[in-house]
């Protein structure tokens, strides 16, 4: 139970630093709102940060 404690806890921070990496400081404040959302079970909370995620991922629309 401890090693998939372990592996869990890597790859979140892994996931993590990618996403903070590729999208900065808007990219950790939506993968924060959708996984607050997510676990107080908030659906308003959860699609803010999936919005912000997805207009991330799309990109400047020209």
């Amino acid at each position: 139970m401890p090693v998939i404690a372990l592996l869990s806890a890597v790859f979140v921070v892994g996931f993590e630093q990618l996403v903070q990496w590729k999208y900065g400081a808007m990219g950790i404040t939506g993968l924060l709102l959708l996984t607050i959302g997510t676990k107080a079970k908030s659906p308003a909370v959860s699609s803010m940060g999936a919005l912000v995620l997805a207009l991330l991922v799309a990109g400047p629309a020209l």
